[in-house]
């Protein structure tokens, strides 16, 4: 098995500065760094977290928060984050908060947290004043991704939901749709997300843009979920004069809707055109129009954002607006990815 000295051996340098190239502290040189990390690949040696500890203070441990790991889009970035951490020597602490507000109140208040890790990533978090405080005290460098909520200092990696959701409007408005309903998230919901305000108004803006008074009895709320979807697209049915196509949030909650409209008799699309938004795994087995964004790029992109790029991780190309000042959001961009579950109204 490969010792500390071995990798500095191999990389020309002292044990000290393997120890730092790979807590990823700012004193070493990006050259140095990229010389270190390829030694430690080659002799397949792995950081050990109490080693560093017990040299510098650092734990090698990065916090990741999400509201629940069990949603798609979740459980992506933090399988790319882990995998990125994994190589550059950092082991991940994941914190799921359950859809829970007090386990968040409990988790980022916690006293001694900077002592257990060297750096947060918060995952489509939205924070509270309270919370912002907490965070201050705790002087942890950090990221956020997907999130509502500015964290002075912290950088943000994020896609347009405003824009993604007037993306998915403007397809259904294109091919002749004009009754075009569309199912959201709670708005009640315990962690007060943004995602569903942005996404709901990309949709009203797409409408008034065509001409369009949006109509209050075809938006119905419910939760980012396969079941949520065909709960609110049953709702949508028991109103009577059902829309010609359904705009859902998410590619969960289109899943359900299109579950819904086939267990009610009717055909996708033939008598209701359906798109999500997200691109999920399972999208194209099912021909769900969708608008994509990309999940493991945010994650992986906030991850090299926080660490550093790593050798053999190229950067990628300039990706729409670039944090000129610490908090201002990486925004990647969204395409329109169209499949069978969308076509003209039949009266069209």
């Amino acid at each position: 098995m490969a010792r500390i000295d071995d990798v500095a051996r191999l990389a020309g340098v002292s044990t000290a500065t393997v120890s730092r190239a790979l807590r990823g502290l700012p004193t070493v040189s990006a050259a140095t760094r990229r010389r270190v990390l390829a030694a430690a690949e080659q002799l397949q040696y792995a950081v050990s977290p109490n080693a560093s500890r017990l040299a510098g203070g650092r734990t090698g441990t990065i916090a990741v928060v999400v509201p629940r790991i069990t949603r798609w889009f979740f459980g992506i970035v933090v399988e790319t984050v882990e995998d990125f951490l994994h190589h550059a020597g950092y082991d991940l602490l994941l914190h799921s908060l359950g859809g829970r507000e007090q386990i968040r109140q409990r988790m980022l208040r916690t006293a001694d947290l900077h002592k257990r890790v060297d750096a947060v990533m918060l995952v489509a978090t939205p924070l509270r004043p309270a919370d912002l405080t907490a965070l201050a005290k705790l002087k942890l460098p950090g990221v956020t991704i997907s999130s509502g909520t500015v964290v002075p200092g912290w950088p943000c990696v994020r896609i347009d939901d405003v824009e993604a959701a007037r993306t998915a409007t403007r397809h259904l408005l294109d091919l002749g749709h004009r009754r075009i309903a569309h199912i959201n998230g709670d708005p009640h919901d315990e962690l007060a997300y943004t995602t569903h305000l942005d996404r709901r108004r990309g949709y009203r803006e797409a409408l008034r843009a065509a001409g369009i008074d949006p109509d209050p009895g075809l938006d119905v709320d419910s939760h980012f979920t396969i079941s949520g979807g065909t709960r609110a697209t049953e709702e949508l049915l028991r109103r009577g004069d059902p829309p010609t196509a359904i705009f859902a949030a998410c590619d969960e909650m289109a899943m359900g809707a299109m579950s819904a409209l086939r267990d009610a008799g009717l055909r996708v699309p033939g008598d209701v055109s359906v798109i999500g938004l997200d691109d999920h795994d399972l999208a194209g087995v099912l021909g769900l129009s969708t608008v994509a964004q990309p999940a493991a790029e945010q994650g992986r992109l906030a991850a090299r954002i926080l660490l550093g790029p790593l050798p053999g991780d190229p950067l990628p190309p300039r990706i729409g607006p670039q944090p000129d000042t610490p908090g201002s959001p990486v925004i990647l961009p969204t395409r329109l990815v169209v499949r069978e579950s969308t076509a003209p109204p039949r009266a069209h």
